[in-house]
């Protein structure tokens, strides 16, 4: 069937995504213009001052940054983690690649929720991790409420999908590629890094973009590992939307939480181009 046949058949697919996604965006972007009142709450206007407070107030533009941080190096870990799991999925064999493939798979069975409990089990003052080291004569360790939890939270989370998108792009690739690679004379290791790497590097830059999606979104993990002082962008949101009731400035940070998102992925998409320009 050619693109033109396809076409009415695509169209009401077509038309219900953009209007399940463009009117909320919309409603949002009307709401976000609105004042604010303690006791009329929102009060209908024409005006950016949420936006101005947002990118004129210190606190929130340090939660930003955190949440920027909180990601990055999630997606970074990702990546780093992923990336010799995916390689050894991709070259493996029949008899135990789908045992494998459901290891990874099998953490997203689990709610988010239920997994960030059992963190905090294991990171509790009592918890498994501390117990360990003051039986080993340590002083203890208070992981709680801290940057390393929230991150190795996430990177629980994502990582299975950062996992199987690198997989399916390493799996494109021909191992023949490699075997000539070894024929002429390059170790593994360099004809990994000189052929491998260079060839899967869409599908790893699309992992970690995943990766950075999932944490500057992710609102349990921050909420339940990192606590009430560990500010990020999803948590401060539902709070301004749920407690404070302040429906014109939450849709602003939604807004700008999602523009800025989408600002860094675009690009990041870009060096990509570049690189095999270069």
């Amino acid at each position: 069937m050619t693109g033109r046949g396809a076409a009415p058949l695509l169209a009401p697919a077509t038309l219900m995504v953009l209007v399940m996604l463009g009117l909320p965006l919309l409603l949002l972007l009307r709401f976000s213009l609105n004042r604010y009142d303690a006791t009329e709450l929102m009060i209908e206007a024409v005006t950016p001052a949420n936006y101005l407070r947002f990118v004129s107030d210190p606190f929130y533009l340090g939660v930003l940054r955190t949440t920027l941080g909180v990601a990055a190096a999630s997606a970074a870990l990702c990546v780093g983690l992923g990336l010799p799991i995916a390689y050894r999925l991709a070259r493996m064999g029949p008899r135990w690649k789908p045992w494998c493939m459901l290891a990874v798979v099998l953490p997203l069975f689990v709610g988010s929720t239920v997994r960030m409990v059992g963190w905090m089990i294991l990171f509790a003052r009592g918890g498994l991790v501390d117990s360990v080291v003051r039986g080993l004569g340590g002083a203890g360790l208070e992981l709680m409420y801290t940057t390393f939890a929230v991150v190795s939270g996430i990177v629980s989370i994502t990582l299975p999908f950062a996992v199987l998108t690198m997989q399916a792009a390493i799996e494109t690739i021909d191992p023949r590629i490699e075997e000539a690679a070894r024929s002429l004379g390059a170790a593994p290791g360099r004809g990994f890094w000189r052929v491998v790497w260079p060839l899967a590097l869409p599908g790893t830059l699309t992992a970690g973009v995943l990766c950075f999606i999932l944490a500057m979104n992710a609102y349990a993990t921050p909420y339940l590992l990192g606590g009430p002082r560990f500010q990020m962008m999803a948590p401060l949101l539902y709070w301004e939307f749920g407690t404070n009731n302040n429906w014109p400035f939450a849709s602003a940070m939604a807004l700008l939480l999602m523009g800025v998102t989408l600002g860094l992925v675009a690009c990041g998409g870009l060096l990509v181009p570049r690189r095999y320009r270069a």
